[in-house]
């Protein structure tokens, strides 16, 4: 292997690999022929999935972890090889060269979302009309399973909620503390979802059923915009923290950092003696929500994910909702 293929593949253990099961199960939908044939090279072919990722506006982390994977298949079958000549058997062979021949340690997480850009890559190509058939559907996928997030017990929730309550009645009120844990508690959004929120993203319109939207700028991301019901007493909150902080358009014109400071010193003042976190208090609302009987499609709707992921998603949230051993 000459120094370039070296860097390329060093390249491809160090890149953070996306979550791409969303990406597979989208429809690609709108494809247009990239030019290529089955007789195409394997390198012209990445080339020209390359520019469909931009053109699609992929994140360019997603870009570069996707074409770091596809660099090591072509280490594997050779760049030049016929994509049309790749067969389910040697996609086959390649994930079992990933893990027991490469002599690179390739972690189960690792290996099912390289399986995922096999797929989508294929999957891509095969919607193209390029190849006749997609050789990358039969491959077994089989997703890893992380380990149990940590969640909020009830009586931390009441900590916590103490806490975030004493500062919003304290002798120099701050409601943002109350207003952002309540938040996140009540409707399970991430961090990136909660720093996008601007004012006209909250519907009061009906005092009875105060409405959050998500909303999501980019086309590929649509499908996860979502309507979200807030506590009847939150817009009062609301109104508290925007007569301290004046905020014009964005709910929380700050860093994502600033909040997560804020989360800091409310497990702080609670005693917790562990993080809070954006992600455990999405995963605490999870579990509250399904131990309250929500179905789980609409959980599943609610927390903005795919079908695909909810398979171990809704696999965790179970467990954690079960009763301790």
């Amino acid at each position: 292997m000459n120094g370039y293929a070296k860097e390329k593949c060093a390249m491809a253990e160090q890149i953070p690999l996306p979550n791409a099961e969303v990406l597979a199960e989208e429809p690609l939908r709108a494809v247009v022929s990239p030019g290529l044939n089955s007789r195409s090279s394997l390198r012209a072919a990445m080339g020209a999935f390359e520019v469909y990722m931009q053109q699609r506006g992929f994140a360019e982390n997603t870009i570069e972890a996707f074409l770091s994977d596809l660099n090591i298949l072509a280490q594997f079958v050779g760049a030049g090889t016929a994509i049309g000549a790749i067969a389910t058997h040697d996609l086959n062979r390649f994930t079992e060269w990933l893990v027991h021949g490469r002599g690179v340690p390739c972690k189960p997480k690792s290996l099912a979302r390289r399986v995922t850009t096999l797929k989508v890559f294929f999957g891509w190509l095969a919607e193209a009309g390029v190849l006749p058939y997609d050789p990358a559907a039969p491959v077994v996928h089989k997703p890893a399973m992380t380990p149990l997030p940590t969640i909020l017990s009830d009586a931390e929730v009441e900590r916590v909620l103490g806490v975030t309550q004493a500062l919003r009645h304290a002798e120099k009120p701050d409601a943002r503390p109350h207003l952002l844990v309540t938040l996140l508690l009540h409707t399970g959004i991430k961090k990136g979802e909660c720093m996008n929120i601007v004012m006209n993203h909250l519907d009061f319109s009906d005092p009875t059923q105060p409405v959050l939207w998500i909303r999501y700028a980019s086309p590929r991301r649509r499908h996860k915009e979502r309507k979200l019901r807030l506590p009847v007493w939150w817009p009062a909150v609301l109104a508290e923290y925007r007569a301290q902080y004046q905020p014009q358009e964005a709910l929380f014109p700050c860093t994502a950092r600033n909040l997560e400071y804020v989360l800091a010193d409310v497990a702080r003042r609670a005693a917790l003696g562990h993080a809070l976190s954006f992600e455990m208090l999405r995963w605490t609302c999870a579990v509250r929500d399904y131990r309250a009987g929500m179905p789980a499609d609409k959980l599943r709707q609610k927390l903005g994910i795919s079908k695909v992921t909810w398979r171990e998603v809704g696999i965790k949230i179970a467990r954690l909702a079960g009763p301790a051993l």
